[in-house]
């Protein structure tokens, strides 16, 4: 019997969430479960799951509890790691939409970004697969 290909898959959290799992009975995906089903033909040696603490914000006091919560799930799952970025939220300006003036009316918002996640990602894929540690990447966006 031959053996299965080699697989590691790259998750970006923040994305996997708010573009697929949000708002639906699945936001506490087993990614060990999902991985498994998405890929049946490989031997899944590894589960990077990138994302970034997030933190209380006026409109959601207590999802950085909640987010918590689900990382301490994840990181109890022996093929799953954990690699966090950093979040950040500033007030900026940024022009309304509807204003007629020339320069625009401008409004100050909370202005939240996800930093490093994207760059974790990358490194180490790219890492991963100079040290020969897949014959298949799979990235989940």
């Amino acid at each position: 019997m031959t053996p299965r290909p080699i697989a590691i898959v790259y998750i970006d959290g923040f994305n996997l969430y708010y573009g697929l799992l949000r708002n639906t009975p699945h936001r506490w995906l087993d990614l060990s479960a999902f991985a498994k089903t998405l890929l049946p033909a490989y031997d899944i040696v590894l589960i990077r799951y990138f994302t970034a603490r997030l933190k209380p914000l006026p409109w959601d006091a207590t999802g950085h509890y909640r987010q918590g919560t689900y990382l301490e799930a994840l990181k109890s799952l022996p093929d799953v790691s954990v690699h966090l970025g950093e979040f950040r939220s500033n007030v900026v300006r940024r022009p309304l939409a509807d204003s007629a003036r020339v320069p625009p009316d401008t409004v100050a918002i909370i202005d939240t970004k996800e930093k490093g996640s994207d760059v974790n990602l990358a490194s180490h894929l790219l890492l991963d697969g100079f040290r020969d540690r897949y014959d298949v990447a799979v990235v989940v966006q």
